[in-house]
């Protein structure tokens, strides 16, 4: 007579579903951290969004201030010319000389703005380092990289030797 197997669950084991496998368990993380991931994005999105709204709101109140300055500036010289035709001056002359008086403060500013401009300097440690990427990038085995990438330290690139790690 062959011996018959028994399909009942073995004395002490509980009848339940069986336990979920490593890689069902991995997928369900990987999913779980898929959605977190895509939610935190989500309301990075809606904070920048609500920021950026409010930074237009607040940059078009900036530029409505400053159409308003201007047209309270050309009143303030007309003011001005007026004031000096009280003293005593022709008309002409005193608007004349109001319009001097614009002309010079534009060309101080605009040398003023002159000279800042001028001493813009471009981005060279940015541009070295960028020179730099070709050999940085160079695909390596894994544990035999022999560059290592630049540091920046106090404003600094600073290099290592790429043969420092050999001796």
């Amino acid at each position: 007579m062959a011996h018959s197997v028994s399909t009942t669950p073995l004395a002490g084991r509980p009848a339940g579903p069986a336990e979920p496998s490593v890689g069902t368990l991995a997928k369900s993380a990987m999913a779980d951290m898929s959605t977190l991931i895509r939610s935190e994005i989500e309301l990075a999105k809606a904070e920048v969004t609500t920021s950026a709204k409010r930074g237009g709101i607040g940059a078009a109140a900036f530029a409505a201030a400053g159409v308003m300055l201007a047209f309270a500036a050309i009143f303030f010289f007309i003011a001005l010319a007026e004031f000096i035709t009280w003293l005593g001056l022709e008309r002409w002359i005193s608007y004349l000389i109001v319009f001097g008086l614009l002309v010079l403060l534009a060309a101080l500013v605009g040398f003023i703005g002159y000279r800042q401009i001028k001493k813009i300097k471009k981005p060279e440690k940015t541009i070295e380092t960028l020179s730099d990427l070709p050999d940085v990038m160079r695909r390596e085995a894994p544990g035999q990289r022999q560059h290592d990438l630049p540091v920046v330290r106090n404003g600094q690139v600073v290099r290592q030797d790429p043969h420092a790690r050999l001796r």
